[in-house]
Protein backbone atom coordinates (compact mmCIF):
# COMPACT_ATOMS: atom_id res chain seq x y z
CA UNK A 1 0.00 0.00 0.00
CA UNK A 2 1.35 3.42 -1.28
CA UNK A 3 2.51 2.95 -4.49
CA UNK A 4 0.11 4.70 -6.74
CA UNK A 5 -1.18 2.24 -9.23
CA UNK A 6 -2.48 0.74 -6.50
CA UNK A 7 -5.20 3.72 -6.25
CA UNK A 8 -5.94 4.23 -10.25
CA UNK A 9 -8.38 2.41 -11.86
CA UNK A 10 -6.57 0.31 -14.16
CA UNK A 11 -7.24 0.11 -17.75
CA UNK A 12 -8.55 -2.71 -19.79
CA UNK A 13 -6.08 -5.25 -22.00
CA UNK A 14 -6.70 -5.71 -25.23
CA UNK A 15 -8.19 -8.88 -26.32
CA UNK A 16 -5.33 -9.39 -29.00
CA UNK A 17 -2.60 -9.05 -27.00
CA UNK A 18 -4.14 -11.94 -24.36
CA UNK A 19 -2.13 -14.55 -26.46
CA UNK A 20 1.26 -12.96 -26.42
CA UNK A 21 4.03 -14.50 -24.90
CA UNK A 22 4.67 -11.56 -22.60
CA UNK A 23 0.93 -11.36 -21.29
CA UNK A 24 0.85 -15.39 -20.59
CA UNK A 25 4.56 -14.82 -18.69
CA UNK A 26 2.87 -12.26 -16.88
CA UNK A 27 0.37 -14.54 -15.70
CA UNK A 28 2.39 -17.21 -15.06
CA UNK A 29 3.88 -14.66 -12.82
CA UNK A 30 0.90 -13.58 -11.24
CA UNK A 31 -0.25 -17.37 -10.03
CA UNK A 32 3.91 -17.99 -8.75
CA UNK A 33 3.43 -14.66 -6.79
CA UNK A 34 -0.09 -15.76 -5.49
CA UNK A 35 1.18 -19.15 -4.59
CA UNK A 36 4.53 -17.69 -2.88
CA UNK A 37 2.79 -15.16 -0.70
CA UNK A 38 -0.08 -17.66 0.23
CA UNK A 39 -2.73 -15.34 -1.31
CA UNK A 40 -5.74 -16.92 -2.58
CA UNK A 41 -6.24 -13.55 -5.13
CA UNK A 42 -3.75 -11.45 -7.10
CA UNK A 43 -4.80 -8.32 -9.09
CA UNK A 44 -2.49 -6.59 -11.54
CA UNK A 45 -2.18 -3.31 -9.71
CA UNK A 46 -0.83 -5.13 -6.90
CA UNK A 47 2.47 -5.67 -8.90
CA UNK A 48 2.56 -2.03 -9.60
CA UNK A 49 0.51 -2.98 -13.29
CA UNK A 50 -2.45 -0.81 -14.15
CA UNK A 51 -4.25 -3.12 -15.83
CA UNK A 52 -7.61 -5.33 -15.86
CA UNK A 53 -6.16 -8.61 -14.63
CA UNK A 54 -6.66 -11.12 -11.79
CA UNK A 55 -6.15 -14.58 -10.49
CA UNK A 56 -7.19 -16.43 -7.97
CA UNK A 57 -7.84 -19.64 -6.49
CA UNK A 58 -8.27 -21.63 -2.81
CA UNK A 59 -7.29 -24.77 -2.32
CA UNK A 60 -6.89 -26.30 1.59
CA UNK A 61 -5.72 -22.56 2.29
CA UNK A 62 -4.46 -22.61 6.20
CA UNK A 63 -6.12 -18.81 6.81
CA UNK A 64 -9.40 -19.98 5.35
CA UNK A 65 -9.42 -23.51 6.09
CA UNK A 66 -13.91 -23.82 6.13
CA UNK A 67 -13.59 -22.21 2.85
CA UNK A 68 -14.18 -24.49 -0.21
CA UNK A 69 -11.86 -24.95 -3.40
CA UNK A 70 -12.12 -22.57 -5.80
CA UNK A 71 -10.32 -23.79 -9.10
CA UNK A 72 -7.16 -21.58 -10.72
CA UNK A 73 -9.30 -18.90 -12.23
CA UNK A 74 -7.69 -16.03 -14.58
CA UNK A 75 -10.04 -12.85 -15.09
CA UNK A 76 -9.37 -10.49 -17.79
CA UNK A 77 -11.38 -7.22 -17.87
CA UNK A 78 -14.26 -8.89 -15.59
CA UNK A 79 -17.20 -7.03 -15.14
CA UNK A 80 -19.38 -7.95 -11.92
CA UNK A 81 -22.88 -7.81 -11.61
CA UNK A 82 -24.53 -8.38 -8.18
CA UNK A 83 -27.24 -11.38 -8.07
CA UNK A 84 -28.24 -11.22 -4.15
CA UNK A 85 -27.88 -7.97 -2.61
CA UNK A 86 -27.95 -10.10 0.87
CA UNK A 87 -24.42 -8.18 2.84
CA UNK A 88 -22.48 -10.42 4.56
CA UNK A 89 -19.40 -9.10 6.73
CA UNK A 90 -16.15 -11.46 7.49
CA UNK A 91 -12.53 -11.30 7.44
CA UNK A 92 -10.83 -9.90 4.42
CA UNK A 93 -6.72 -9.73 4.01
CA UNK A 94 -4.76 -8.37 1.48
CA UNK A 95 -1.28 -8.98 0.32
CA UNK A 96 -0.81 -5.34 -0.09
CA UNK A 97 -1.81 -4.59 3.29
CA UNK A 98 0.59 -7.43 5.01
CA UNK A 99 -0.50 -8.60 8.39
CA UNK A 100 -3.67 -6.95 8.56
CA UNK A 101 -7.22 -8.76 8.59
CA UNK A 102 -10.48 -6.69 9.56
CA UNK A 103 -14.21 -7.13 8.63
CA UNK A 104 -15.71 -6.70 5.62
CA UNK A 105 -19.34 -5.88 4.14
CA UNK A 106 -19.30 -8.14 0.18
CA UNK A 107 -22.50 -9.43 -1.60
CA UNK A 108 -23.47 -12.61 -1.12
CA UNK A 109 -23.94 -13.60 -4.58
CA UNK A 110 -22.60 -12.31 -7.73
CA UNK A 111 -22.34 -13.19 -11.66
CA UNK A 112 -18.38 -12.48 -13.04
CA UNK A 113 -17.88 -12.25 -17.12
CA UNK A 114 -14.60 -11.53 -17.91
CA UNK A 115 -11.93 -13.20 -20.70
CA UNK A 116 -10.09 -16.50 -19.47
CA UNK A 117 -6.60 -16.92 -20.34
CA UNK A 118 -7.24 -18.06 -23.77
CA UNK A 119 -9.28 -15.05 -24.34
CA UNK A 120 -12.48 -16.65 -24.72
CA UNK A 121 -15.17 -15.07 -23.02
CA UNK A 122 -16.07 -16.82 -19.30
CA UNK A 123 -19.15 -16.72 -16.81
CA UNK A 124 -19.22 -17.50 -13.53
CA UNK A 125 -21.73 -17.54 -11.16
CA UNK A 126 -20.02 -17.22 -7.98
CA UNK A 127 -21.78 -16.79 -3.91
CA UNK A 128 -20.29 -16.62 0.03
CA UNK A 129 -16.43 -16.78 -0.13
CA UNK A 130 -15.92 -17.33 -3.53
CA UNK A 131 -18.03 -14.05 -4.25
CA UNK A 132 -15.96 -12.51 -1.49
CA UNK A 133 -12.48 -13.56 -3.44
CA UNK A 134 -13.87 -11.61 -6.89
CA UNK A 135 -15.38 -8.84 -5.19
CA UNK A 136 -11.70 -8.36 -3.44
CA UNK A 137 -9.62 -8.75 -6.63
CA UNK A 138 -12.07 -6.56 -8.90
CA UNK A 139 -11.99 -3.67 -6.26
CA UNK A 140 -8.29 -3.80 -7.09
CA UNK A 141 -8.97 -3.36 -10.57
CA UNK A 142 -11.15 -0.03 -9.53
CA UNK A 143 -8.74 1.52 -6.95
CA UNK A 144 -10.11 0.16 -3.71
CA UNK A 145 -8.42 -1.62 -1.06
CA UNK A 146 -10.47 -3.88 1.54
CA UNK A 147 -10.03 -0.63 3.93
CA UNK A 148 -12.21 1.04 1.97
CA UNK A 149 -14.81 -1.20 2.27
CA UNK A 150 -14.53 -1.25 6.02
CA UNK A 151 -17.46 1.05 7.76
CA UNK A 152 -15.59 0.10 11.27
CA UNK A 153 -12.41 -0.16 11.92
CA UNK A 154 -12.19 -1.40 15.25
CA UNK A 155 -11.90 -5.03 13.95
CA UNK A 156 -8.70 -4.02 11.84
CA UNK A 157 -6.39 -6.97 13.78
CA UNK A 158 -2.86 -8.00 13.18
CA UNK A 159 -2.90 -11.61 11.46
CA UNK A 160 -0.59 -13.27 14.42
CA UNK A 161 -3.38 -11.63 16.97
CA UNK A 162 -6.38 -12.85 14.30
CA UNK A 163 -4.50 -16.16 14.36
CA UNK A 164 -4.19 -16.55 17.78
CA UNK A 165 -7.63 -15.33 18.51
CA UNK A 166 -9.86 -15.55 16.24
CA UNK A 167 -9.11 -18.46 13.84
CA UNK A 168 -7.48 -21.00 16.60
CA UNK A 169 -10.25 -20.33 19.15
CA UNK A 170 -12.74 -21.62 15.86
CA UNK A 171 -10.93 -24.26 14.97
CA UNK A 172 -10.79 -26.02 18.21
CA UNK A 173 -14.28 -25.34 18.97
CA UNK A 174 -15.17 -27.59 15.41
CA UNK A 175 -12.51 -30.35 17.22
CA UNK A 176 -14.54 -30.73 20.26
CA UNK A 177 -17.69 -31.10 18.52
Amino acid sequence: MGHPVLRERAQPLDKSDLKSASVQKLIDDMIDTMHEYRGVGLAAPQIHLPIQAAVLEVHDHPRYPDMPSVLLTVLINPVVTILDQTIVEEWEGCLSIPDLRGRVPRYQQLRVTALGRDAKPLEIDASDFHARVIQHETDHLKGEVYLDRMPNLRSLSFLEEWQRFMLTPKAEEKKES
